[in-house]
């Protein structure tokens, strides 16, 4: 499926790729790291009632353009009130045109939306490259703006790269243009 060079995806093409090269010595543009998928989870272990965990999936869907997977419990733990088999969250996994416009709006949308938003901390990247942001609020999605929403429920988006290290992974997204603070001017508390 070959896809227009316009948005990320052309940015990605004209302008990461040269850049990638050159900061990080890669030969081949194939051998760049790129974003391999955006993975969506929000719980619903708290909810009980169905008409909640219904607009749950509804926004989720609203937010992706693709309808939720229901994750289901994988044991019982009495101290949380679950049962195996008992839904507990719901999963979208994006690639291709809806990731790359999925993540278009995240960065110029969503991240600045966000209350007291200063960057992306560095330390949300795991050893690997890859980037888990926790949102408190899904309404801060364009998709949710004029929505008539019945509460506010948190979800986590995860960034999957093909870096091999976290500075690779820092760098592509960095590049993309995800707003990532400085760890070296990033001041202690």
């Amino acid at each position: 499926m070959n896809m227009p060079a316009v948005g990320l995806p052309g940015k990605y093409q004209k302008a990461v790729i040269p850049a990638m090269q050159r900061q990080f010595g890669y030969r081949n543009a194939m051998a760049v790291p790129r974003v391999r998928k955006v993975v969506l989870n929000a719980g619903v272990g708290r909810i009980r009632d169905e008409k909640q965990q219904e607009a749950v999936r509804r926004a989720l869907a609203l937010i992706t353009g693709q309808k939720p997977a229901p994750r289901p419990a994988k044991k019982a733990i009495a101290a949380f009130k679950t049962r195996r088999g008992l839904v507990v969250g719901y999963q979208v996994t994006l690639r291709g045109r809806r990731m790359w416009d999925f993540l278009e709006r995240l960065v110029s949308i969503a991240l600045p939306r966000q209350r007291d938003f200063r960057g992306i901390d560095p330390k949300a990247f795991d050893p690997r490259g890859n980037l888990t942001i926790g949102f408190k609020e899904h309404i801060v999605f364009p998709e949710m703006i004029g929505e008539d929403v019945p509460f506010i429920f948190g979800l986590e988006v995860s960034v999957v790269t093909t870096a091999r290290r976290r500075e690779e992974g820092i760098g592509l997204l960095r590049l993309l243009g995800f707003p990532i603070r400085d760890e070296k001017t990033e001041r202690r508390t």
